[in-house]
């Protein structure tokens, strides 16, 4: 008797042999660059929830937590010590391509990594206490006219930072010196808020992403968002700092990155799944319910985009002095 091989094993086999079939990472894992609570540990779990819920990553994604540089050791990380790691995804924002702009990542520049996907954006945000007696943006803005270094501003990054360039912008906007502010350092956007609860700080400057929960609870005030115009659902009552006189915009984008060396196979391999899940509704109302707008980037579109930023950014920091 001949043998025969099946059907269904010949139709895998030939999955295989044209790469449709890539294998799954054992244990994928998400780096969050900073303490829990932030926006990197927002744009982790986004991708924890949804590549569970639709069924295109089987084995749980765990969330580690690396906190340093604003990104920093994590990118670094990367690169020298896991370039291969085929099961590795980890988080970037805005604020990691200022920072590799102004060469803050060490000797490595924005084409050491394999950028994997952009997959929302929120925008910036500049947040109070709910008892604060700065009631409106045109409030804090006297109050730094009138004694800048008074207002204590929390905020998650040192001199240069995305927060920082932020509330930099908002300063030179208002016609007052960027290095007149007092300005507090935290690492991660979670602690500036533990701050401001405390007393600690009269108000920071974050992502509105990391504001939301605290926002609806009513324990903050959002003074103002520093997009182009009003955002839609909750947001739509707040001001943007644009409509009450300061011409500051500054988008957030999030996204994942994987070391420079994972093979080609397994970067498709993940590249593939995010695609398809960025094209899910499912997927825009899970972004919505961690307080993102759609952005979904992927391949040489996401490649051209990181370097255009990187670029641009680089102009900015060299405005403020920030580029030796």
């Amino acid at each position: 008797m001949k043998n025969r091989t099946h059907p269904v094993l010949l139709l895998a086999l030939g999955l295989l042999s044209t790469g449709l079939a890539l294998a799954e990472p054992k244990r994928p894992e998400c780096i969050a660059p900073a303490k829990p609570g932030g926006g990197f540990d927002i744009t982790c779990k986004l991708a924890q929830s949804g590549l569970k819920d639709s069924g295109l990553l089987k084995a749980p994604m765990r969330v580690t937590y690396m906190p340093g540089g604003i990104g920093a050791v994590a990118y670094n990380a990367v690169v020298a010590l896991r370039p291969k790691a085929p099961g590795v995804i980890t988080a970037w924002s805005s604020g990691s391509l200022l920072n590799l702009a102004q060469g803050k990542f060490g000797r490595y520049d924005e084409k050491a990594v394999r950028w994997l996907a952009a997959i929302g954006t929120d925008y910036g945000a500049v947040i109070v206490h709910r008892d604060s007696p700065l009631q409106t943006f045109d409030d804090l803005i006297a109050r730094l006219k009138q004694a800048p270094s008074e207002l204590v501003i929390g905020a998650g990054g040192t001199v240069g930072s995305q927060d920082w360039m932020q509330a930099a912008l908002i300063a030179r906007s208002a016609g007052i010196k960027p290095e007149k502010l007092r300005y507090v350092v935290f690492e991660g956007g979670g602690e500036p808020m533990t701050a401001l609860f405390g007393g600690h700080v009269q108000a920071i400057v974050s992502g509105f992403g990391e504001a939301t929960a605290q926002l609806d609870a009513g324990n903050i005030r959002i003074l103002a968002v520093l997009s182009e115009e009003r955002l839609p659902g909750k947001m739509a009552n707040i001001p943007t700092a644009k409509e009450q006189g300061y011409d500051v915009v500054w988008p957030i984008v999030r996204g994942f990155y994987m070391g420079p060396e994972v093979s080609d196979e397994d970067f498709k391999w993940w590249q593939e799944r995010f695609e398809t899940l960025l094209a899910q509704d499912s997927f825009n109302q899970k972004r919505e319910q961690f307080d993102l707008l759609p952005l979904s980037k992927t391949g040489p579109e996401l490649e051209q985009f990181i370097y255009e930023q990187v670029a641009e950014y680089r102009k900015l920091a060299d405005e403020f002095g920030l580029i030796q």
